[in-house]
């Protein structure tokens, strides 16, 4: 499996919350390993987004960290939760992809017991779920997932879906676009509702 290269991170915040749709998120623990297909991201941007951590500037390490080098893992907290996510924007620009469902593929009775939960729809429908589910703390904050050393990857995969759209879940403020990407009909996806579909 090929690790996606730092280059697909040096794009469009949005192209790439798009485009992470069907990637496998991989998480490395000693001599085991987490998986699963990436079912829905969303995407921020700077000091415009009004949802974005660098429009607030809180907490500091995390909006520093959106300006920084695309490829980089980027991991706060909101309500006890991890929330991960990848660092991708343009050359001068600022944005982060968040990480919000994945669909699991390998490790499955790992992850029933880091979530305590049974029902595999409920494991990692979700950005708070799927950090439990991995075991994904601030610890792996700055990691580069673009190094296939590196505890948490995202490698490439082909797969063929409709791409569902909407606004961004659970934010006071949010931007007149829809940045929130996911595959329609996938039973993995943290929400059922559909605004627009392309």
């Amino acid at each position: 499996m090929k690790v996606l290269p730092r280059s697909f991170y040096e794009r469009d915040t949005a192209l790439v919350a798009k485009e992470l749709l069907g990637k496998i998120l991989v998480r490395k623990l000693s001599k085991r390993k987490l998986s699963g297909i990436i079912v829905e991201t969303e995407a921020y941007y700077g000091k415009e987004d009004p949802a974005s951590r660098a429009f607030s500037g809180r907490p500091k390490y995390c909006a520093k960290l959106l300006y920084d080098m695309p490829g980089k893992a980027l991991v706060y907290n909101v309500h006890n939760n991890w929330l991960f996510n990848v660092v991708a924007h343009e050359k001068g620009k600022v944005g982060a992809v968040l990480i919000r469902a994945i669909e699991p593929l390998e490790g499955l009775e790992e992850m029933k017991k880091n979530r305590n939960k049974e029902n595999v729809y409920e494991l990692t429908s979700g950005p708070g779920k799927l950090s439990k589910a991995l075991r994904i703390t601030k610890k792996l904050n700055g990691i580069f997932v673009t190094n296939k050393r590196s505890e948490v990857i995202i490698v490439d995969n082909k797969l063929n879906f409709i791409l569902g759209k909407s606004k961004r879940i659970g934010v006071t403020k949010d931007l007149p676009i829809e940045l929130r990407f996911f595959i329609k009909d996938n039973p993995f996806v943290s929400k059922f509702f559909v605004i627009r579909i392309t």
